[in-house]
């Protein structure tokens, strides 16, 4: 990167009123929990720490824990409530990323200022009980910015994690 590319880029980041922290979850789907808890429990030794069910998102998912504290990740095992309906969460077998951010709805705001694209229902709580919203994988005419390809979940950092990952 040439030093004017850097200098530019260090000056958009600064700007910025919030900071990514670090991963928060990874969301894995699939048609069948149970074959995903073979490899993801059985196997790898995940930890189930939480379930649930949710009509409106069409999920009844299992959350499972990496690591402990502010730097445990989730890795979340969904299969869908019913496989003909919206949003299908086991098309895609790597469902989602999700990310800490310190300030969700200066992030947001931001973000939307800028051109992102940000998926249907609004911050919202989440399965973990974090305040949430999601990238949308798509940009569009009027938000250029999407996940290109990619959902992208922004969670809500709580104020351990923050001060655990650098945010303050």
């Amino acid at each position: 990167m040439s030093a004017s590319a850097s200098t530019t880029a260090s000056t958009a980041a600064a700007a910025k009123p919030y900071r990514i922290l670090g991963i928060q979850q990874i969301a894995i789907g699939g048609p069948d929990k149970a074959a995903l808890r073979r490899l993801w429990v059985d196997v790898l030794g995940l930890e189930v720490t939480g379930n649930f069910v949710s009509e409106r998102e069409n999920v009844d998912e299992d959350i499972c824990a990496i690591g402990s504290g502010p730097h445990k990740v989730e890795v979340d095992l969904m299969q869908p409530l019913d496989p003909e309906k919206k949003p299908a969460v086991h098309v895609t077998p790597l469902n989602h990323v999700g990310l800490w951010v310190d300030d969700l709805p200066r992030a947001v705001e931001w973000m939307t200022a800028h051109g992102v694209r940000f998926a249907p229902g609004g911050i919202r709580k989440g399965a973990a009980g974090y305040d949430i919203c999601f990238i949308h994988p798509k940009s569009n005419d009027e938000f250029p910015i999407g996940g290109e390809g990619v959902l992208i979940e922004l969670v809500q950092a709580p104020a351990e994690v923050v001060k655990a990952l650098g945010g303050g």
